[in-house]
């Protein structure tokens, strides 16, 4: 993908990126919904689930809906594209996500649509990440 893509200014995408390079991974153990891979983020002492699901072309990303999640789907969606869909589960809706979650797609799949984000507020929520 090149810088540009996403509606993200080339500085604050660098460092995004440098942030993303900084995150400590864990696996989850499953058992997990079918075809789901599951792990924490960790960056500055705040973790992430992640859920990530089926190719590039056709998949998806399920975060918790804090700032290391949003740092988390952003960085996906630098790598794959731009997401045909994105959107936002209530706390409550999927017990994986107790606080809620942001979910971006790629492919035919939808997102939840408890509320509709753009990436400009992922963006803003990912900032707070980079403390």
């Amino acid at each position: 993908m090149t810088e540009g893509t996403l509606p993200i200014d080339a500085g604050l995408l660098a460092r995004l990126r440098s942030a993303g390079g900084a995150i400590r991974w864990k696996d989850v153990p499953g058992p997990h919904r079918r075809g789901r891979r599951v792990r924490i983020a960790n960056l500055h002492e705040e973790e992430a689930r992640v859920e990530t699901w089926g190719t590039a072309r056709s998949g998806g990303i399920a975060v918790d809906s804090g700032p290391v999640g949003a740092l988390v789907l952003l960085l996906e969606a630098d790598a794959r594209g731009p997401p045909k869909g994105l959107g936002a589960a209530n706390a409550g809706r999927d017990p994986a996500f107790p606080s809620g979650s942001l979910v971006a797609t790629w492919g035919p799949a939808r997102p939840p649509d408890d509320s509709r984000p753009t990436l400009g507020d992922v963006v803003e929520l990912a900032r707070y990440a980079l403390v």
